[in-house]
């Protein structure tokens, strides 16, 4: 296929393979598509070696990476920047999140890792370690997950002839993506997993397309076959921005408990809640939710006080749900979009690619067959 998208990039399919799993992301460009690596759940030296190894397995094929640098920060203190967030969550947090953890009899996991380090990089003065770091690799696009990416990223990025996308949700947001020079943008709708606003992607999708001028704009959001992705090429998209499609892959790091979940789920079964990061992320919807959102539950913090509140406790309950524990199965979840209700197997993800390309040229070899002769 020849789209704007693939002409920027040089791939040969016009998809974009956004997951955490520095596998899944070498699987999807190997296949033909453009893998993204989700790096926000990283140090910079664990970003450093996910990036290397990419390299390594993609030998020279293009791939980017996505930073959650969000428009507005809780300020830290750039000596002491771990000490400083974590004395700003309140006690009264703390011991709403260890009651459930009591109530549900999760037990305490031996293996938990302090990702502290990762929550502090989604600061002022944490974030330009993940850029650095970025920077270092032959990366052929750095996308930003919140906000207008600053001005530093922006100019770093032109001078290094990276490509610069950036993830909207509705049509102010695009304008300012536009002002700030971004070179493609991504209309991500509601029915995405993770972060998210509240417009459906066909709504959305056209929208940015008639104010992005020459800018490739992808669609995301509701897109895990050749049929919606053939959708979203008819609405203007040069391509499409997948991220729950791969959790159902066989090379995606979710512990198979989750897997499980996901494919029991159906489209029904997810929300946008704030409870995990700090900010509306759409996830599968479980326990969890029904516990913060019970009469009396404290509320939200914001990001990314909220994910160091949450990030152990969830450290045990993964691993709780992974041995089968009862209390930790009903609290289990994570991000993932409205197309959960479709996972029906697990498959390879260079497979799940190569399908969805395929797919998309059959429809629309078949919708130009609905047009009758003159």
């Amino acid at each position: 296929m020849r789209t704007a998208l693939t002409e920027l990039l040089g791939v040969e399919h016009p998809i974009v393979g956004f997951n955490r799993s520095p596998a899944v992301v070498a699987a999807v460009t190997n296949a033909g598509g453009f893998g993204v690596l989700a790096a926000s759940a990283y140090s910079p030296a664990e970003l450093d070696a996910q990036l290397s190894w990419i390299s390594e397995q993609v030998d020279g094929k293009p791939y980017g990476v996505d930073l959650l640098v969000p428009s507005k920060f809780v300020a830290g203190d750039p000596d002491s920047l771990v000490a400083s967030l974590r004395a700003q969550i309140p006690s009264s947090h703390l011991a709403f999140v260890q009651s459930l953890l009591d109530k549900y009899d999760i037990p305490v996991s031996p293996s938990v890792v302090d990702h502290s380090e990762v929550a502090a990089a989604i600061t002022p003065n944490g974030a330009p370690a993940l850029l650095d770091v970025a920077f270092k690799h032959p990366i052929a696009l750095i996308a930003n997950a919140l906000g207008t990416p600053p001005p530093s990223l922006v100019s770093r990025a032109k001078e290094a002839g990276v490509v610069v996308a950036s993830l909207v949700g509705k049509a102010q947001h695009a304008e300012r993506q536009i002002a700030a020079g971004v070179d493609v943008l991504v209309a991500q709708g509601t029915e995405a997993g993770g972060h998210t606003g509240t417009i459906a992607t066909m709504v959305l999708t056209p929208e940015i397309v008639d104010i992005a001028g020459d800018r490739p704009v992808l669609a995301a959001g509701g897109i895990a076959d050749g049929r919606q992705m053939a959708a979203a090429l008819a609405l203007g998209a040069a391509g499409v921005w997948c991220g729950s499609v791969w959790l159902s892959s066989e090379e995606d790091i979710a512990v198979q408990a989750i897997k499980d979940k996901f494919l029991a789920a159906t489209s029904a079964d997810t929300v946008r809640s704030p409870t995990r990061t700090g900010k509306p992320a759409r996830q599968l919807r479980t326990a969890w939710h029904d516990e913060w959102e019970a009469p009396g539950s404290p509320q939200p913090l914001p990001l990314p006080l909220q994910l160091m509140l949450v990030e152990e406790a969830w450290q045990h309950i993964d691993a709780a749900a992974q041995a089968g524990h009862e209390g930790a199965l009903k609290l289990e979840s994570f991000f993932v979009g409205q197309v959960v209700g479709s996972f029906s197997d697990v498959r390879p993800a260079g497979e799940i690619t190569r399908r969805m390309a395929e797919d998309c040229q059959r429809r629309i070899a078949e919708l130009g067959g609905l047009i009758a002769p003159a």
